[in-house]
This record gives C-alpha cells, sequence and structure tokens, in this order.
C-alpha cells in the first residue's frame, strides 16, 4: 500500500511538472492537450486520468501548488521585518516577483490557461487571493486596521490585478510605481 502511495504521489508530480513545462513553453497561443501533457510526463492517459478529471482539474492543481509555494515564499521573507510596514513591504516584493522576466512568462501562462476554470467549487480561480490575503492581516491589525481581513482582500485583490496588468503587458514596474503600490498598501491597511 505505501509503494503504491509513493508511485501515485511520484505520478502526480510528473504531472504537475510536465503541465508546468508545457503550459509555459505553449504560453498564450495555443492551450496544452492532455496528450501533450502525459507525453511530457511519461506516463499513460490512465494515469492522467487516475489523479485528475480533466485538464482544467490538473490547471486548478498546478493553480494552487503555486499558490502555496508564492504563500511559503512570502510569509518567509515576511518572517525577517520586524515591524508590520517591513511585513508588508515584503510581502509586496516577493508577490510582484511574478512579474520577473525569468517569471513572468510561467505566470502568464498560468494565468491564461486558468482563466477558463469557471467559477464552480473546482475553480481555483480565486483560490490565491486568501492564502495571500491572510498574510497582510496581521500586519495590518498592527497598523491600526479597523478591518484587518477586508483590507488584506482589498490589498490582495487589487495587487494580483496589477500583477496580471503587469505580465499581460509584457511590462515590470518601476521602482516608482512599486513605491506607489507600497504607500497605497500601508494606506489600506492604516486607521482610516
Amino acid at each position: 500500500m505505501a509503494k503504491q502511495e509513493a508511485d501515485y504521489a511520484s505520478e502526480v508530480r510528473r504531472l504537475l511538472d510536465a503541465a508546468y513545462e508545457v503550459i509555459t513553453r505553449c504560453g498564450t497561443d495555443t492551450r496544452p492537450r492532455v496528450a501533450d501533457i502525459v507525453a511530457a510526463a511519461g506516463l499513460s492517459n490512465d494515469a492522467f486520468y487516475r489523479h485528475f478529471r480533466s485538464k482544467d482539474a490538473l490547471v486548478a492543481a498546478l493553480l494552487l501548488h503555486g499558490t502555496e509555494e508564492l504563500v511559503s515564499y512570502t510569509a518567509h521573507l515576511m518572517a525577517k521585518e520586524t515591524t508590520p510596514a517591513g511585513r508588508v513591504r515584503r510581502w509586496l516584493e516577493a508577490v510582484f516577483c511574478q512579474t520577473r522576466e525569468e517569471m513572468a512568462a510561467a505566470t502568464r501562462a498560468l494565468l491564461w490557461n486558468g482563466s477558463n476554470l469557471g467559477d464552480g467549487p473546482a475553480s481555483a480561480r480565486y483560490a490565491h487571493v486568501a492564502p495571500l490575503a491572510a498574510l497582510l492581516v496581521d500586519p495590518y491589525t498592527e497598523l491600526g486596521s479597523a478591518d484587518p481581513e477586508m483590507d488584506a482582500s482589498l490589498t490582495t485583490h487589487a495587487v494580483l490585478g496589477k500583477i496580471s496588468d503587469y505580465v499581460f503587458r509584457r511590462a515590470v514596474p518601476t521602482q516608482a510605481e512599486l513605491d506607489r503600490i507600497v504607500g497605497f498598501s500601508l494606506r489600506a491597511g492604516s486607521p482610516g
């Protein structure tokens, strides 16, 4: 039983890695087929459908996995700061890394492929908002926000929208733009 679980975990990992590679390579020109992903993973269609009911389910899993990694990275950077303003700034730096050249193509391709996931319970379209917003609740509480959960959610939605704008325009924010976004985000978490 343990070997079968390890084999299944390995298959899922291979499918996620292959999907990331194929989706990034296809960019926003074409949506890869399940056949493209299983070929890149060196697995069969049976293996694919053992773990995912559709390509959309795989894309949703890939987006959720990416969110988990981003949340972990962001929390790590935030933990290095002693002030709430410093933690908010670190949150923004970590999240905006998605606009850097080495990440932007993959981010753009994943967002484009995830855009047709719909709004049902299996959708991962907005699943990344809550865990990222949760990281801002404590700093916003310390800054004196009257409603830190709402302010964290609003900031996260606004920032992720700007990130989407940047990656689809194939642009990187300037330092002045980042400074303005930091100022906006700090004001959002301040008493007011």
